[in-house]
């Protein structure tokens, strides 16, 4: 996991839910690359076509709402994103994401300075994110070291099969 993200930002709403950022339609699908193929698709049928992996996820408020279905985290890491920054996050949304190493950080406020298209570094230790085509900055939540033991390892099953591993 890179400490620092940087990439161009796509920029949603408030309630993106899971079944829009990982359609229920595609649960089925058990290949990571074919589960990839359909990231966000439910609130934007061209992200897949437009995101690089390293891009930036920006959202308002309760990103991630919805179902429990680890599906829509599964997508966004597949899909390479760089790092999710949202007002605020669904809960189990969040814990899924983290779980499998992709970092989220709480960040009041960043749906009012980012735009979309703009070109964003984040430092997902600190948290500190600057909107480096207008110059703006903001401060997420920082990430507590047990959490970036997790996104570091890639994920919490990984982490602690490490951990398992030194133990012996």
């Amino acid at each position: 996991m890179e400490k620092v993200a940087k990439g161009r930002a796509f920029v949603f709403g408030e309630n993106i839910d899971t079944d829009q950022i990982y359609p229920g339609r595609f649960v089925e699908l058990t290949d990571v690359e074919d589960v990839a193929k359909h990231a966000m698709e439910g609130a934007d049928p061209n992200f897949v076509k437009e995101f690089k992996k390293g891009d930036i996820i920006v959202a308002s408020t309760n990103f991630g709402c919805g179902s429990s279905r680890e599906h829509a985290a599964i997508t966004l890491k597949a899909v390479g994103a760089g790092a999710i920054l949202a007002d605020s996050f669904g809960r189990i949304f969040y814990r899924n994401a983290i779980n499998l190493g992709v970092p989220l950080l709480v960040c009041p406020d960043i749906s009012k300075v980012v735009n979309d298209g703009d070109i964003v570094s984040v430092d997902v230790e600190s948290g500190r994110v600057v909107n480096e085509t207008t110059g703006a900055t903001a401060q997420a939540q920082p990430m507590s070291e047990y959490v970036m033991n997790i996104l570091a390892s890639g994920g919490i099953k990984p982490l602690i099969k490490e951990q398992l591993e030194n133990a012996k």
